[in-house]
């Protein structure tokens, strides 16, 4: 076992309570000591959910563990039933209860509830959280479907959406475009699952002709579960960029047996005509570094390369479940996948491939600062800026515009950054002039522009005057400028690095 003061993923049961929470009349009662208790805090601080998760633990503590705990979770069981009469209940244990053996899954059968139990084994020291999720829904699934209920047939196909959940990166958000594009096509929803649904509206979940996998880290194993028992088909191409929704709209168009030119026309994206424009040339085969999970991985590399013209230098997951997915994209930029749940390891990545953008999660984002080189998140996990309250999806025409703003951006606000570098020695953009907003008022904004060196030593070797000239570099190139003309100067022998070890560098690697 690893210590780290980042993780890419809770345990198994913190998936349980992302499919819990996204539904209605679902409550879930979890087998956990005091400490494991910050459901709240995922789902109202981050998410900023106007309600509590439904959620109820046993909270036993160290002096409970000579008595019976299996009594404290029937209590907990009976109670939380009867308080929130819920229509279905999910039951399962925290990484730490597991270790105690009380098998909540047996305990529940045991008392005959009034309501639907939901057994989960969810293995904390094998598995991680977006596995829970996945596992959690198709035992929802499972267990509650009708199994006599089949498709409903005639004009108007029918179908069910799959895979958003609470704590989703934009699920909310896309769900809305995606409903969109099928109002267009003249498709109805059967439902949105887990996000929204019922334990009532799971039961007839078979009603409908075919299944939108739209995050299949979540909504995959009971696709499959569906598509087995109910012989439903299932359309898995994921609708983020332009080139993807399009394909999106004609793969569901051909299986409802609709016409997609009218979703097709409804193309409201301005990335196809900024990416044809003079403007876009400047960005123009820019290096970017992609991690996260491996479907908007892949989504953005394509994105990347097909729609913005970027050169991928970096892809990877930290999902190993989907791994595959992320080595076959990597094969078609030609570079080695970063399959890891280790943010040292990927931090050490990034350092070495020198991008000028990286996309990623909250931790890239983080990695990104360290390093000055500008970010756009792209995954989960994410902060609480990152559940925006404004609508911001990355799925569909309305997603691509999303998407572009929040990649381009940060290129263009570092070409900004650099036309105040050029200005620095100016009276009024100088280092020690007040924020111009506070002119007059005595202010004084000290802008660090110098980026700080990795190691003291190599830091002595710069003088003075080629400091000041490394510094009219855009701080987005800068770190890539300073480790070429150290690595340069150590091969060379030179002993210190001034103007012309500078100048003689960037003429070695510009050849």
């Amino acid at each position: 076992m690893q210590l780290s003061v980042w993780t890419y993923e809770g345990p198994p049961h913190v998936g349980a309570m992302r499919v819990a929470t996204a539904m209605e009349g679902m409550h879930y009662v979890l087998h956990a000591p005091q400490g494991d208790t910050y459901a709240d805090l995922l789902f109202t601080m981050i998410e900023r959910r106007g309600k509590r998760p439904p959620v109820t633990y046993t909270t036993f503590q160290a002096r409970d563990l000579g008595k019976d705990t299996a009594q404290l979770f029937q209590d907990a069981a009976r109670d939380a039933l009867d308080r929130f009469k819920p229509q279905a209940l999910m039951v399962g244990a925290s990484c730490t209860a597991e270790l105690i053996q009380d098998d909540p899954a047996g305990l529940a059968e045991a008392m005959q509830l009034d309501c639907p139990v939901i057994p989960l084994e969810l293995p904390s020291y094998q598995r991680k959280e977006n596995w829970g999720a996945a596992e959690s829904f198709y035992q929802v699934v499972r267990h509650l479907a009708d199994q006599t209920v089949r498709p409903r047939g005639g004009p108007v196909a029918l179908v069910n959406i799959l895979g958003p959940a609470a704590l989703g990166f934009r699920h909310r958000d896309d769900v809305i475009e995606v409903r969109k594009i099928l109002d267009a096509l003249g498709i109805e929803v059967n439902m949105v699952a887990p996000l929204g649904a019922s334990p009532n509206d799971i039961r007839r979940i078979g009603a409908a002709d075919f299944n939108i996998v739209l995050y299949p880290e979540i909504g995959e194993e009971a696709a499959r579960w569906l598509e087995k028992t109910f012989s439903q088909p299932a359309i898995r191409n994921v609708p983020i960029g332009v080139g993807a929704t399009r394909e999106f709209i004609r793969a569901v168009a051909a299986l409802a047996g609709a016409d997609p030119a009218a979703a097709l026309d409804d193309d409201g994206s301005r990335m196809p005509w900024w990416s044809r424009s003079v403007d876009s040339t400047y960005l123009t085969g820019k290096r970017v570094f992609i991690f996260g999970d491996a479907t908007h991985a892949v989504a953005a590399a394509r994105i990347a390369h097909e729609e913005l013209g970027f050169a991928v230098c970096g892809l990877g997951c930290y999902n190993r479940e989907f791994a595959r997915d992320v080595r076959d994209a990597a094969k078609r930029y030609g570079i080695e996948p970063l399959i890891t749940d280790d943010h040292l390891e990927v931090e050490e990545a990034i350092a070495a491939a020198s991008p000028e953008l990286v996309l990623g999660t909250q931790m890239e984002r983080h990695i990104a600062k360290r390093l000055g080189l500008p970010c756009a998140v792209i995954s989960a996990p994410v902060h609480v800026q990152d559940f925006p309250a404004r609508h911001s999806p990355q799925m569909g025409f309305e997603g691509a515009n999303v998407i572009f703003d929040s990649w381009v951006h940060p290129l263009v606000m570092g070409l900004e950054e650099h036309l105040l570098t050029m200005f620095r020695d100016d009276f009024e953009f100088s280092d020690g002039a007040g924020a111009s907003h506070l002119h007059g008022h005595g202010a004084q904004v000290a802008v660090p522009l110098a980026e700080p060196a990795n190691d003291a030593e190599l830091a002595a070797l710069w003088t003075a005057e080629a400091e000041r000239e490394l510094k009219k570099i855009p701080f987005f190139v800068r770190g890539k400028a300073r480790r070429n003309t150290e690595a340069f100067a150590a091969e060379q022998g030179r002993g210190a690095i001034d103007l012309a070890t500078l100048y003689d560098a960037k003429a070695h690697y510009g050849r």
